[in-house]
C-alpha cells in the first residue's frame, strides 16, 4: 500500500543524515556533504589494507583559508597529514577493528587550531546481506489496475535490461529481478510478442529474472483449500515452461497466513517463504514477535516445513533508506539489537514506491561497496539463492514452529459482502464443475476457461480491494473505477463457475423426457438430503419416482419449487429419478412448523416470539439446550454496531413470524423485523425430515453509511476516513456445551484459537472456512458457515478503526468459550476497502447438533452445502456404476479433474480427520489406471505402490491416475 507519512519518519530510525548514492566512493562522495554531517564519522564496515582488515572513520573538513596542513591523530597517535585547499575535504583515516562498542578520541590540528571528538566505533559484522531486488505489486490503489497490470510488464522487460547490463559486474553485483508474484508474468506470456516471451524465458533460464510461486499477494484466509493451491499452481506451469524448478515465494504487505498455506506451498514444492509485511499498519503484534527471526513453519500434518523469514521493516526498506554507507551502519545496528546470530542475512529491495521499477542504484552500491570492502559483503539475489545458502549454513539450527499465523487484513472482505460471497461459492462451484466434468463429460473439459475462471478467484483474493482515496473520497472516479474492476472479478468468476457448470450438465442431458431428471453427488461419500428443483424442471408434477419405482417424499414449495428427498446418492455417482402428476409422497417422519418451533424427531428448534431468534436447540434424546441465552445474547441475533464503543451494539425490532413452508418434507420460519442500518432484515430457519441440521438465512436491505461530507478533503489519513461512518454487523451465536472446545475449520487444516495460534496471530477476529465446532467429550455444535468469512470469539472484539499503529492496542488472549459472533459485515478501514455497501444481500448458516465430535463429519456436512447435489435433465445412456470409490470415509476427495494435458486424472485427497489413514482407491473400470504421487503440477513425480495410499491427518496427497489406452 501507498506509504504513511509514520513510514517516512523512519529516517530517523536510520540516522541523522541519509546521505546521496549518486556518486558514491568509499573515499568521496560529494564535494558538498549534507548539512549536520559530522567531522568525524565511523563507517561500520571492513577493508583490506596490505593484507589487514581496518575499520575507517570517515573526516569531512571544511576550510576557508589559504592552502595549509592538516594533521588527524587517533587516540593521540597521527593517522593521516594531508594539504588543505579552501572548501571541502573528505577522506579516511583507519583503525584497528573493534570486538565491543569502543570510544576513540579524533583530534584535527589545522594550524593552531585544535578539534577533537570522540567517535564509537562498533563491532563490523562479518555478515553476507543477500538483496532481493523486487516490486511490489497492488494491482491498482495508487493506479488504475489496467495501467499498473502494463507498468509491472514494463518492470519485467526492465529488470531484463538491468541484469543484461550489469551482466559482467563482479558477483554479488549483478542485477537480478525477483518476481514478487506471478500474475504480471501471467499477463506479459499472454499480450507479449513471441520474442518478447522467448526473451524472458532465456532471462529466466539465466537467472536473471526469477520466478516466485505466488500468483498474487493473497488473503490467504480468505482462500477455498482448492483455491489456496491454485494460489501457487501458475508458478508449476510457468516454471515448467521456462525450465526451471520454483521453490521459494514472496508475499508483501499483507500481515499473517493461514496454516494451509504451508500444505499449498509444499504441494508445489515450494521450501522458502520470504514474508514481508507492511512494517506499520493494522498489523498486530506479527512484525514485533516475527521481524529478522527464521523459523521452519510445520504443516498441520507435522510432514511439510518451509523456511519463513521476515525481513526489518518487511519490504519497505528501499521506501525511506537509501543505499550507502549510513544505512550500513543502521542495519547492522538493527541485527545488533535483535541479538541476530547469523552470519547470513537478507533485505528487501522494492525501489522507490509501491509498483516501483527496478531500481538500477542497487547493483552501483553493491558493486563500489563490495570493491572497497571486505565486510559487510552484499550479494543481489534471488529468493531461492539467498535462501538455500541460509539454510545450508543455518537450516539445522532454526527453531521449528506449528500453528496458525492468523491473518488480519481479511477483515476487509467484510466491506464487500455481496461479492465476497459470490467468490467463495464460485471457488466452491468450480471444485464441483470440474469434479462432474470428469465423471459425466470428459470429452468437453475447457481447462483454459477453469483457469480463467480460478484466476479471476485468485483476483478477488488479492489483497488490494481498491484506491488509496477509497474511504475519504468514495464517489471519485478513481475509487470507483477500480472498484468496478475488482468487483468485476467475483461477478466474472460465478459467471464463469455457474457456465462451466452449466456446460457440463448440457453436454451430458441429452434426453428429451422431460419427467426424467437425474441428481449427481460431486462428493467422494454418499449422500441423502433434500434437492430443490425449479417450477420448470418440475413442471410434471409433484410426485417423485426413483429408477426402481419407489416413491420419493417430496413437497411442492410456496416458491413454485419442488422439494424432494433423496437417499444414498453414491459417491462420485448419480441415480435418475421420474416426475409424475400424482399425488406427492410422505416422509417416513414429517416436520412439523408450530409456535416457532421445528421439530422433526431428530432436533427441536424454537424461535423466540419477540426476537425473532433461535432460544433452543436440542437433540432427541438429549435434555440440554445447545443455546445459552443467559447473558443477554440469543442465537443467530443481529447485532449492529456504530463506531466501536460495545456498549452501544443495537439489536433488531419487534419480529412477526409467519411459517413460510410447514412441511411435511420442508418446514421454514420466516421472520420479519426491523434491524438498525437495514431497510429490513428477514431470516428463515429451516428444517427437514431426516435432517440432523437447521439451516438458516438472513438478508438484509443494508443501508448506505454516511459518506465523506467533505469528499477528498484530509485523504486516508484525517478524521472522516479513520473514524467517521463506521459500522459493523454481527450474528451472535452463543452457545452451551459443558467444557465444549472450540475448534475452526482453515483451509487445509483445523485450528484451535490461542492453543493453534503462532505469536503474533490476529486475535480480534479470526478467518474461518467452512464450519466451527464447539464440543466436549459427549455433544457439541456444528456451525457452518457458507458466506460470511469472519468470526469474533467471546465477544464483539473487531473493533479496531482506521488505522492501527500500536501493536498493544490489539487483543493478546482469547480465553475459552463457547460464544462466538459471524462478523458479517464493516468498513472499519480508512484505505483501500469500501467505505460503505447497500442493497439486499444473504448470509447463510447451519447449526448440526451432533454426540461426538467428528472434523471429518464437519467437512462432509460444510462441503456438502457449499457442494450441493446437483439436478439435471437425464441422459439416453443407461446409468453407469461410480468410477471410483475412496476409502475410509474419512479421507476425502478435494478434487476430482482431468488433467490438464488430457492424459489422465487428477484426485486430491484429504486426511479430513486430522488422524493417520491409510486410503484405499476402488475403480469400476476393468483396468486400474497407473497411480502416481503428484503435486500442483499434475505431472507423474512418484509411482504409488500397492493398493493403499498413506494419508496422513491434515495432509494433502495428489495422485496422477492414468488410464490405459
Amino acid at each position: 500500500m501507498k506509504r504513511r507519512t509514520l513510514l517516512k519518519g523512519l529516517s530517523a530510525v536510520a540516522g541523522t543524515t541519509l546521505c546521496s548514492t549518486s556518486a558514491w566512493s568509499a573515499l568521496a562522495i560529494e564535494e558538498t556533504p549534507e548539512p549536520g554531517t559530522p567531522l568525524a564519522m565511523p563507517i561500520r564496515g571492513l577493508l583490506k589494507k596490505d593484507g589487514k582488515l581496518l575499520q575507517p572513520i570517515q573526516m569531512t573538513i571544511p576550510h576557508a583559508g589559504p592552502q595549509t596542513t592538516v594533521v588527524t591523530r587517533l587516540n593521540g597517535a597521527e593517522a593521516d597529514r594531508r594539504t588543505l585547499t579552501a572548501g571541502w575535504s573528505r577522506f579516511s583515516i583507519l583503525a584497528e577493528p573493534v570486538n565491543a562498542p569502543t570510544n576513540v578520541i579524533v583530534e584535527v590540528t589545522i594550524g593552531t587550531d585544535v578539534t577533537s571528538r570522540v567517535v564509537s566505533l562498533q563491532p563490523v559484522r562479518k555478515v553476507k546481506v543477500y538483496i532481493l531486488p523486487h516490486s511490489h505489486h497492488d494491482l491498482g490503489y495508487t493506479d488504475l489496475q489496467a495501467d499498473v497490470e502494463i507498468k509491472q510488464m514494463d518492470n519485467i522487460t526492465k529488470g531484463i535490461e538491468l541484469a543484461r547490463a550489469t551482466a559482467n559486474y563482479p558477483e554479488g553485483a549483478r542485477f537480478v529481478w525477483n518476481l514478487e508474484v506471478l500474475w504480471g508474468a501471467d499477463q506479459f506470456m499472454r499480450r507479449k510478442s513471441p520474442e518478447e516471451r522467448a526473451q524472458f524465458i532465456e532471462a529466466v533460464k539465466k537467472g536473471w529474472v526469477s520466478l516466485n510461486g505466488m500468483y498474487a499477494n493473497e488473503l490467504t484466509g480468505l482462500c477455498r483449500p482448492e483455491e489456496l493451491l491454485q494460489l501457487f499452481r501458475y508458478s508449476s506451469v510457468l516454471g515448467k515452461q521456462c525450465g526451471v524448478t520454483v521453490d521459494s515465494a514472496m508475499i508483501s504487505d499483507v500481515p499473517g497466513y493461514t496454516w494451509g498455506t504451508v500444505t499449498a506451498m509444499a504441494q508445489a514444492g515450494i521450501r522458502y517463504f520470504s514474508a514481508a509485511p507492511n512494517f506499520f499498519d493494522r498489523i498486530g503484534r506479527f512484525m514485533v514477535e516475527w521481524q529478522e527471526k527464521p523459523f521452519w513453519w510445520v504443516s498441520p500434518s507435522g510432514k511439510e516445513k518451509v523456511l519463513v523469514w521476515v525481513p526489518w521493516t518487511g519490504y519497505a526498506l528501499s521506501h525511506v533508506m537509501k543505499a550507502d554507507r549510513e544505512w550500513v551502519g543502521k542495519y547492522q545496528d538493527r541485527l545488533d539489537s535483535v541479538s541476530f546470530p547469523y552470519d547470513i542475512s537478507y533485505v528487501r529491495w522494492s525501489g522507490h514506491g509501491d509498483n516501483a521499477s527496478p531500481d538500477p542504484d542497487i547493483s552501483e552500491f553493491v558493486k563500489s561497496w563490495n570493491q572497497e570492502y571486505e565486510w559487510p559483503k552484499f550479494h543481489i539475489s534471488s529468493t531461492s539463492s539467498a535462501f538455500a545458502d541460509f539454510e545450508k549454513q543455518h537450516g539445522s539450527e532454526l527453531p521449528q514452529h506449528k500453528g496458525d499465523l492468523t491473518p488480519y487484513w481479511e477483515d476487509g472482505a467484510g466491506s464487500s459482502a455481496l461479492e465476497t460471497r459470490m467468490s467463495r461459492n464460485a471457488a466452491d462451484r468450480l471444485t464441483q464443475a470440474e469434479t462432474l466434468s470428469t465423471l459425466l463429460a470428459p470429452a468437453g473439459y475447457q481447462p483454459a476457461k477453469f483457469t480463467e475462471a480460478w484466476r479471476n478467484v485468485l483476483l478477488y483474493s488479492e489483497h488490494t480491494w481498491g484506491a488509496w482515496c477509497s474511504v475519504s473520497d468514495s464517489e471519485n472516479p478513481f475509487t470507483t473505477k477500480q472498484w468496478n474492476v475488482k468487483r468485476e472479478f467475483a461477478v466474472q468468476a460465478e459467471k464463469q463457475s455457474q457456465a462451466l457448470l452449466n456446460d457440463t450438465l448440457q453436454l451430458y442431458a441429452n434426453s428429451t423426457d422431460n419427467s426424467a431428471i437425474e441428481i449427481h453427488n460431486s462428493t467422494s461419500w454418499p449422500r441423502t438430503e433434500v434437492v430443490i428443483l425449479s417450477k420448470s424442471t418440475s413442471a410434471a408434477g409433484d410426485s417423485v419416482k426413483d429408477s426402481r419405482g419407489k416413491a420419493v417424499p417430496s413437497q411442492r414449495l410456496s416458491t413454485g419449487e419442488l422439494a424432494l428427498l433423496v437417499e444414498e446418492i453414491p459417491a462420485f455417482g448419480s441415480a435418475r429419478f421420474h416426475i409424475t402428476s400424482a399425488k406427492a409422497s410422505l416422509p417416513a417422519h414429517p416436520v412439523s412448523a408450530k409456535d416457532g418451533v421445528l421439530d422433526n424427531g431428530i432436533l427441536r428448534a424454537r424461535i423466540d416470539q419477540q426476537t425473532g431468534n433461535i432460544v433452543e436447540l436440542t437433540l432427541q434424546g438429549k435434555t440440554e439446550n445447545l443455546i445459552d441465552a443467559s447473558a443477554g445474547e440469543q442465537g443467530n441475533e443481529y447485532l449492529f454496531l456504530e463506531g466501536k464503543d460495545t456498549a452501544k451494539l443495537q439489536k433488531s425490532g419487534a419480529a412477526k413470524i409467519i411459517a413460510e413452508e410447514s412441511g411435511p418434507l420442508v418446514a421454514t420460519l420466516r421472520i420479519e423485523s426491523s434491524a438498525p442500518g437495514c431497510n429490513s432484515m428477514v431470516r428463515r430457519v429451516s428444517l427437514s425430515a431426516g435432517a440432523d441440521f437447521v439451516q438458516i438465512s438472513n438478508t438484509l436491505d443494508k443501508k448506505r453509511a454516511p459518506m465523506n461530507p467533505e469528499p477528498g478533503k484530509g485523504g486516508p489519513g484525517e478524521d472522516f476516513a479513520q473514524r467517521g461512518s463506521k459500522e459493523s454487523v454481527q450474528f451472535a451465536f452463543p452457545l452451551r456445551v459443558l467444557d465444549g472446545k472450540m475448534r475452526i475449520d482453515i483451509p487445509l487444516g483445523e485450528m484451535r484459537p490461542e492453543v493453534d495460534q503462532l505469536p503474533g496471530s490476529c486475535k480480534n477476529w479470526l478467518s474461518v472456512g467452512r464450519w466451527l465446532d464447539v464440543a466436549n467429550e459427549s455433544h457439541g455444535v456444528t456451525w457452518v458457515s457458507l458466506d460470511a468469512p469472519l468470526v469474533e470469539v467471546g465477544g464483539v472484539s473487531a473493533t479496531m478503526l482506521g488505522s492501527q499503529r500500536d501493536p498493544n492496542l490489539w487483543q493478546e488472549y482469547i480465553e475459552s468459550t463457547q460464544k462466538f459472533y459471524s462478523w458479517a459485515m464493516n468498513n472499519h478501514w480508512g484505505t483501500n476497502y469500501r467505505a460503505y455497501q447497500e442493497g439486499p444481500m444473504e448470509f447463510r448458516y447451519a447449526l448440526r447438533p451432533h454426540t461426538g465430535y467428528s472434523a471429518a463429519a464437519a467437512s462432509r456436512l460444510a462441503i456438502g452445502m457449499t457442494q450441493p447435489l446437483v439436478a439435471s435433465k437425464a441422459s439416453t445412456a443407461p446409468l453407469v456404476a461410480p468410477p471410483l470409490r475412496i476409502e475410509p470415509a474419512d479421507v476425502l476427495a478435494l478434487a476430482l479433474k482431468p488433467s490438464d494435458d488430457g492424459a489422465a486424472w487428477i484426485v486430491r485427497l484429504f486426511g479430513a480427520s486430522g488422524e493417520d489413514k491409510r486410503a484405499k482407491l476402488t475403480w469400476s473400470a476393468k483396468s486400474t489406471p497407473r497411480l502416481w504421487i503428484s503435486d500442483t503440477s499434475e505431472e507423474p513425480i512418484q509411482p504409488v505402490e500397492g493398493d493403499e495410499i498413506a494419508v496422513a491427518g491434515w495432509d494433502v496427497v495428489t495422485l496422477r491416475a492414468e488410464h490405459h489406452p
